[in-house]
């Protein structure tokens, strides 16, 4: 994308030519939804193999708009409407990548992938073992996830748990309008499958996102604040949370938070989250699901089994209650806030 500048036409003459017009890049500014929009555009413009469905997101392009305009460009043989079937979604999605295109299925929503969980778990993920890696599964599942939007009952899950759980997928979050572009395009042209989810209360995130240059490649942590006393780990929709809690433990209690996101979930990049927790010798995790077996306690096992000689106070978990999602007016009490990541942090920092 170029803008042009005009030149005056006409000269005086000892003067040289000026160029009639310069070419700058601009760098777009989008929202979170828009750069997931501009990331499945390019990547179908890039390879003809690429298609995009699900439930309404062709005529209407989707309940977000995040397909907008695609079946207009592409045509409705590469972005089409399927019925409520989310377990007839996979399994065409399979079968394509069997038959060598790139599918990019939409869930509508988090909850509705249950459905579908026998197709994933039971065939998308086992394939390319089951073929000694002969048959790849560039399959990219895409989730609108998480709650923070007012929503009713199974439009709100965290479900990353049970992807985790199920070897053969890679479990991708992103947090920024410049990590929904480029980690989308780099699921897109993975061998293995992926469950790529999108967090829907950051839809309307908006910065500017450098299409050109990509970013850091999946598998790879982000530092969103660098910090000295508590490490705190997180990713998708609550990185905005832990960056407000930073802040707020700065101006109130002079309390130095090193914000991680993780932005894959797997691969993991440990490397940077066992760096960090040497250097604070502090780690506070914080997710939106349930607090029994999420992901928060995977990483505070793994970091006490690896770090233990490296921490000062056990590892805490700011997370959500272990029962079923509540009730649109009962939400911001259910997820974890900035008070609930203080509490943490302030627990921790008591540790002699």
């Amino acid at each position: 994308m170029t803008q042009i500048i005009e030149r005056p036409s006409t000269f005086g003459e000892d003067e040289p030519p000026e160029p009639l017009m310069t070419a700058m890049p601009v760098v777009p500014t989008l929202t979170l939804a828009q750069a997931i929009n501009r990331a499945l555009h390019d990547a179908m413009a890039c390879n003809d193999r690429v298609l995009v469905f699900g439930e309404d997101v062709a005529t209407l392009g989707g309940v977000f708009r995040v397909t907008e305009g695609l079946a207009e460009t592409f045509g409705a043989q590469r972005c089409f409407d399927t019925p409520l079937a989310e377990s007839a979604i996979v399994g065409i999605a399979i079968g394509m990548a069997v038959r060598g295109l790139i599918p990019v299925p939409e869930i509508q929503f988090d909850g509705f992938a249950a459905p579908a969980f026998d197709q994933i778990v039971s065939h998308l993920a086992k394939y390319r073992t089951r073929t000694h890696g002969d048959v790849d599964m560039p399959v990219t599942i895409r989730i609108p996830s998480f709650g923070g939007i007012g929503a009713v009952e199974h439009h709100s899950e965290s479900t990353e748990t049970h992807w985790l759980h199920t070897a053969g997928l890679k479990v991708v979050v992103p947090s920024t309008p410049s990590d929904a572009y480029w980690l989308l395009r780099q699921s897109i042209t993975s061998r293995d499958p992926v469950i790529y989810l999108e967090p829907k209360r950051r839809y309307w995130a908006r910065e500017p996102v450098d299409t050109s240059t990509p970013g850091l490649p999946l598998g790879r942590a982000a530092i969103r604040r660098p910090g000295a006393d508590v490490t705190v780990l997180t990713y998708g929709p609550l990185v905005a949370t832990a960056l407000s809690a930073a802040d707020i433990a700065a101006e109130h209690h002079g309390w130095s938070l090193e914000v991680i996101d993780l932005r894959t979930l797997n691969p993991l990049d440990f490397e940077a989250v066992s760096e960090s927790v040497r250097r604070t010798g502090r780690a506070v995790v914080m997710h939106e699901g349930p607090r029994t077996l999420g992901f928060g306690a995977e990483l505070a096992a793994r970091i006490s089994e690896e770090l233990f000689y490296d921490l000062e106070s056990p590892v805490l978990r700011a997370t959500g209650f272990d029962t079923p999602y509540p009730p649109a007016r009962l939400e911001k009490l259910w997820l974890p806030g900035v008070d609930r990541l203080l509490d943490c942090v302030e627990r921790t920092l008591e540790q002699p």
